[in-house]
């Protein structure tokens, strides 16, 4: 057609029109069928020529829509609509001829003329619904890249029944969002079930090949709804062909609406620079080249450029409904799961903690030297054996008794104490009534640092209701006083004759002692020290303010095993009513009661294990009452009997103990006479023994601090030594108020195995320095040392019910531990509040860890965690939570009977007794660690996943080459695989954790929690809150429930739909895989094992190519296959 033409015409017809952004369009883009550039119109593929020149005779007249947009042709007339108005600003331009000429060439080889085409286009409008389609182009996501940046600059074509519309272009955005709105005609809306909308996603480049396919969708006519109901919908992008690289999807909105004022959208004109389908045969071979510009176009007048109406324009210019871009919708075509969230939110650098609540390594001056990085630099002085606390100096004064003292009073008696003043301060003793010879004993210690006179002055005074008289005085220069270093034998005290106020002897005598030495004294533990010389009662501050260490009493099981009956009658006597038997055991305050047996022939039989936790010594009584129930809640006494706990036998290991028959007495008051009756109550059948070969459970399971037995007889010997310095805390909260302002009285305790340790209370002091150090023999080293900081409240007579106040807790695994090293840290004390997460101040640590035994130690790694009864005759959960609580009352029991007390509320605070209650933040805290935990598989499945799609092909290849070299040589998987972890093992020794891990506010859930939560989790049980506010978190855990509900059930069906593929129940189903079972065991046993594994593993690793977005036929099957779901109720 073109050879009819001069060659400067041939020439104008291949360079383009200028459309959006400036592009070039070509004639050579136009398709068979879809003919007419954007226009749009249906015509054969014999009408492309006119189709196509007709474009450019719209370009070049300046056609402007007069307010339809695009006329619909009848497929039957084969005819082509034209323009109406002809924009005379172009009429008298030279570059304008040429393409009238084609439009006349045009006209005579399809037979149209131009004063038909007004008639064409009312023709059509007749024809034309006011059904119109919608299309919102939200955004698309995770595009693939097509230019050697990674990148992409995508768009969207829309093609509808003959119609074209296209989006902008994004430039370098993977990830693009449009919000760009069309509309379609609809011309026959009976055939809009045959209609599919297509959505062509194209990448903008600027090379040689100018557009690249990204994927496309197909969205059938029958899915279209109404405005009111549409939803943006994530649509995973289509090949166009079997070698087509696609991935990523396209957000869309579809609806249909008939609304009379929205208007078609205005078309845009082709962008691309090249042709990239196949053009009809009758165009000429010389449409293939293609210019990239029309240089020739005038540059004076605007060019005329069609675009994409944007949302907010299309709302002002027409009554539209309100479209608005949905950010946030449900996608029921794709579950959009965030892996690569969930392990950046649990990866190493988010689990670290915030700068203030992170844990600090430090560099002290100790008493063994400076340590830094965790090693001791020696000093030049020798090593105490405080070696892990700061060298502290103190000036001991020892009064331990006086003699032939003088009276004081008219009545000729004495009630003589001792004053020790050293400058500003001052300690007394007790005071004795009427003793003229007292014994005190007691210890003063002044910290040398704050001592500032060089006179030390002890007085002895007499103790009255209005002034205290002074009886005599005895003066030290401190300058004289010697300096004791232990493991010197302690100092001799003196007799010392007092003096009066003058200075002159006088009657009486005083033994003292007066030395200076360090906390490893071992007086400074009973000493009366000065850091607790405040305005408060001296017996409060001697009894509740100095350092211990206290012995857990060891604890034992307790098992009753209840066999059976004989002769067992009610009190009523010859009753017709058959007894409702049970057996109730106390120990304590622990009861236990077996099931309820219906004594038919009075001698009924229960064989019930019931297990109890004790105490050495054993100070109770084990009592058994056989009972009736003759009521609802009411229970007559048959008989009891009472076993002391001495006389039950040991046992060790699980051998049978012989059982006894105790007869049972009687309720109520025996006097003599029925003694003499001797009255026969029946005999009970039982089994007692006490449990030695289990390790009481005192603690939970996960900080647990000793593991073994409860026999001493199966210990093992210990494998190494645990020392902790508890040197100062730093910042502490105020937890009083005292004289208008703030204060603190604090002290710690240390918790590791039996052995607890509690240092001196510091009085009124944020700052404390503590300087004392403790050891503990370890025998297991996946044990957890627990260090706890409180708030004495002994001091505050009446004050918040005497119950010490918590101030934070640090636990410390030894197995993090490396032997023989010193770890030096500030702890975070972090507890979490009603009100959340809160810093309470700073705990100043020096841990070491020293082996005593290598092998020893590195054979425990072998060795089962617990006792090996815990394995031969293991314990129930609920028996495990029951005695863990009851063992930890007996400890807190027994720790409150000794002087000082330690209080309940500490007992149970180290021993974490609420651990297993109720909390939401737990849950989700636990969720997430588990998420994390399987984070390893999820990076590896999406590795292999990128290594199956081919996204790098030089790692696919490589991994075919691993593959086959595997299944050639089976014989090197295992070899691979452990070379493999420990070349992971050594990699990752760079990046070894060179300090104990710590509590961590991200991990526990405890940074973002809800304040609803927290009330919840510090809710009283049973609950103290309103019925409505239990009725909301009831319902909130009805939702949690159901969701683990649903997943619990997932599960299941999975698990029954592979027993239905033999069990018959769908007889297809399991045809087909019989067939299948019987075709796969005759392949694999006529083919090598090697052969069909490298066959599947080639299946799996197939290129993009050869892969189809829809499911496999496989797991089309599965899902096929029935579950038991339907006769759920």
């Amino acid at each position: 057609m073109l050879d009819e033409l001069p060659a400067h015409v041939a020439q104008q017809q291949r360079e383009l029109s200028v459309g959006d952004h400036g592009e070039v369009e070509g004639l050579a883009r136009l398709e068979p069928g879809l003919v007419g550039g954007d226009r749009g119109i249906p015509v054969e593929a014999d009408g492309g020529i006119a189709s196509a020149f007709f474009f450019l005779n719209k370009w070049a007249w300046g056609f402007e829509d007069d307010g339809v947009g695009r006329e619909e042709a009848s497929r039957d007339d084969d005819v082509l609509p034209f323009p109406t108005r002809i924009d005379l600003r172009f009429a008298n331009r030279a570059h304008c001829r040429p393409a009238f000429r084609l439009c006349q060439i045009a006209r005579r080889i399809e037979g149209l003329r131009l004063d038909k085409g007004s008639h064409t286009r009312d023709k059509a409008l007749t024809k034309m619904s006011k059904l119109k389609l919608g299309v919102e182009v939200v955004s698309a996501h995770e595009l693939i890249p097509k230019d050697k940046q990674g990148s992409s600059s995508p768009f969207v074509e829309l093609h509808f029944d003959g119609q074209k519309f296209r989006t902008s272009i994004k430039e370098k955005d993977l990830n693009p969002v449009w919000n760009e709105l069309f509309y379609f005609n609809i011309a026959d809306p009976s055939s809009l079930p045959e209609l599919t909308l297509e959505a062509y996603v194209y990448s903008m480049n600027k090379g040689m090949y100018p557009r690249s396919f990204l994927g496309k969708v197909q969205i059938a006519g029958t899915s279209f709804v109404p405005f009111s109901d549409t939803l943006m919908m994530h649509y995973p992008l289509e090949k166009r062909g079997m070698f087509s690289r696609v991935k990523g999807e396209l957000g869309l909105k579809v609806f249909l609406t008939d609304d009379p004022s929205i208007k078609p959208s205005n078309p845009l004109p082709a962008i691309d620079r090249r042709p990239n389908n196949l053009l009809p045969s009758q165009f000429h071979q010389g449409l293939d080249q293609v210019s990239e510009a029309n240089k020739s176009l005038p540059k004076k007048e605007p060019k005329r450029s069609f675009r994409s109406i944007p949302n907010e324009i299309q709302q002002q210019q027409y009554s539209a409904p309100v479209i608005k871009p949905v950010t946030h919708v449900a996608d029921p075509m794709k579950y959009e799961s965030q892996p690569s969230k969930v392990v950046r939110m649990f990866s190493s650098s988010f689990s670290q903690q915030p700068m203030d609540y992170a844990l600090k390594e430090t560099n002290p001056l100790l008493g063994g030297g400076q340590i830094v990085a965790g090693r001791v630099i020696p000093a030049q002085k020798p090593a105490s054996t405080y070696d892990l606390v700061e060298q502290m100096q103190y000036l001991f004064v020892r009064a331990v008794k006086a003699r032939d003292l003088p009276t004081m009073d008219i009545t000729g008696s004495l009630d003589p104490y001792v004053e020790v003043r050293v400058g500003n301060y001052k300690g007394k003793t007790r005071h004795f009534e009427k003793n003229q010879n007292p014994t005190w004993n007691e210890v003063f210690a002044f910290p040398r640092e704050r001592v500032q006179s060089s006179v030390i002055e002890v007085i002895v005074k007499d103790k009255d209701l209005i002034k205290d008289d002074f009886v005599g005085i005895v003066h030290f220069d401190l300058n004289d006083v010697p300096t004791r270093v232990p493991p010197d034998s302690p100092l001799a005290p003196e007799w010392y004759r007092l003096e009066d106020k003058n200075g002159d002897k006088t009657k009486g005598e005083l033994m003292v002692a007066i030395w200076i030495g360090t906390q490893a004294d071992e007086s400074f533990a009973d000493a009366w020290h000065l850091d607790a010389a405040a305005a408060l009662d001296a017996s409060a501050i001697s009894s509740h303010t100095k350092s211990k260490v206290y012995h857990a009493p060891r604890l034992w099981y307790v098992r009753v095993n209840v066999i059976e009956a004989q002769d067992i009658f009610t009190a009523s006597g010859h009753s017709s009513r058959i007894p409702d038997v049970h057996v109730k055991v106390q120990l304590g305050n622990q009861i236990l009661k077996t099931r309820a047996v219906q004594a038919r022939t009075f001698n009924p039989l229960w064989n019930e294990d019931l297990m109890f936790a004790t105490a050495e010594p054993f100070e109770d009584q084990l009592l058994i009452f056989v009972q009736d129930r003759v009521g609802a809640n009411k229970d007559e006494v048959i008989g009891h009997v009472a076993i002391p706990l001495g006389s039950i036998e040991k046992r060790l290991d699980d051998h049978m103990i012989n059982a006894r028959w105790f007869s049972l007495e009687k309720p109520g008051v025996i006097d003599v006479d029925q003694l003499k009756k001797n009255k026969f109550s029946g005999k009970i059948h039982l089994r007692v023994c006490l449990e030695g070969g289990y390790h009481v459970l005192d603690e939970s399971t996960h900080y647990s601090s000793d593991l073994r037995p409860t026999a001493k007889q199966l210990w093992k010997p210990s494998i190494g030594l645990l020392e902790l310095g508890i040197l100062n805390a730093e910042g502490l909260h105020p937890m009083k108020t005292r004289e208008g302002k703030g204060a603190c009285d604090s002290y710690c305790v240390a918790k590791y195995g039996r052995k607890w340790v509690r240092t001196r209370t510091i009085i009124d002091n944020l700052s404390p320095k503590f300087n004392e150090q403790y050891t503990w023999e370890v025998y297991d080293p996946a044990t957890v040392l627990t260090v706890g900081v409180f708030d004495n409240w002994q001091l505050e007579k009446g004050a918040n019910g005497n119950k010490d106040s918590k101030i934070g807790k640090v636990r410390i695994r030894l197995s993090t531990l490396e032997a023989g090293r010193v770890y030096t840290h500030s702890y975070p004390l972090l507890v979490l509040h009603s009100s959340g997460v809160k810093k309470m101040g700073e705990l100043h640590l020096a841990v070491r860890f020293s082996s005593t035994s290598f092998i020893n130690m590195m054979s425990i790694y072998s060795r089962p965690l617990l006792p090996k009864m815990h394995y031969v005759q293991p314990l129930n959960m609920m028996q495990q939570d029951m005695l863990r609580h009851q063992a930890v009352q007996i400890i807190a029991a027994r720790l409150s009977r000794m002087e000082p007390p330690l209080g309940k509320e500490v007992v149970e605070c180290m021993s974490d007794v609420d651990s297993h209650m109720w909390s939401m933040r737990r849950s989700k805290a636990n969720f997430f660690r588990l998420v994390s935990v399987f984070s390893g598989l999820f990076a590896a499945g999406k590795w292999f996943g990128s290594v199956c799609v081919w996204k790098k092909p030089v790692i696919t290849v490589l991994v075919h080459i691993l593959f086959t070299t595997l299944v050639c040589f089976p014989e090197l998987i295992l070899p691979t695989l452990f070379l493999y972890m420990f070349m992971i093992g050594l990699w990752n020794y760079r990046s070894r954790p060179r300090y104990p891990p710590h509590m961590n506010i991200k991990l526990s859930h405890a940074e973002a929690v809800h304040p609803d939560e927290l009330d919840e989790e510090f809710d009283t049980f049973p609950t103290s809150r309103s019925s409505e506010i239990v009725r909301m978190r009831y319902d909130r855990l009805r939702s949690v429930a159901g969701r683990i509900q649903t997943v619990v059930g997932d599960l299941a069906t999975q698990g029954e739909r592979l027993q239905a593929l033999l069990s018959w129940r769908d007889p297809r189903a399991t045809v087909i895989f019989l067939v299948f079972s019987v075709m796969a065991a005759i392949v694999l046993y006529t083919t090598p094992l090697q052969v069909s594994v490298a066959l599947v593993g080639f299946y799996i690793m197939r290129h993009p190519r050869f892969r189809n977005r829809m499911p496999s036929a496989p797991l089309n099957f599965f899902r096929r296959l029935p579950a038991k779901t339907d006769s759920l109720i």
